[in-house]
């Protein structure tokens, strides 16, 4: 299960020839990654006062082409990996005009104690959510193929 959320590239989001600097990708993929959870029923509001936070271990991009300001951009999240511990995702982002890739990346997660920092087991309550999602993940996948 893929979730796409829609963008609209700000002025503030280029340099001075209107193309999206390369940074903004990163954040976008948070824009999905919030999507992705939220789409499960799974806010980060909720686990915040559940005591768990989930800091980003690891994040690469590949660059295909580029974005401009006014373009509408689809950021497509798919979770890939799941333990108890973290969770890694992979993301698209393409315009949504003509569907280009304009960059592919991967990120991972992992759930920590909000008061120590320390890496902690997820509960149930949000375990058994996204390990659903990552089946149903798996299932779309063996479609695609």
């Amino acid at each position: 299960m893929s979730i796409v959320a829609e963008y609209r590239v700000n002025f503030f989001d280029t340099d001075a020839m209107k193309v999206v600097h390369h940074a903004n990708y990163i954040r976008w993929f948070e824009i999905g990654r919030v999507e992705y959870l939220r789409n499960l029923g799974i806010t980060l509001d909720d686990m915040m006062a559940d005591g768990f936070v989930f800091p980003i271990t690891e994040v690469k991009a590949k660059y295909v082409s580029p974005g401009y300001f006014d373009d509408v951009l689809c950021i497509e999240t798919r979770a890939t990996a799941l333990t108890k511990v973290k969770m890694a995702f992979d993301y698209r982002v393409y315009r949504k005009s003509d569907g280009t890739t304009l960059v592919t990346g991967h990120t991972q997660n992992v759930f920590t104690s909000r008061e120590s920092g320390q890496i902690v087991r997820l509960p149930a309550k949000y375990h058994e959510r996204l390990q659903k999602a990552m089946e149903q993940e798996r299932a779309e996948k063996k479609q695609e193929q």
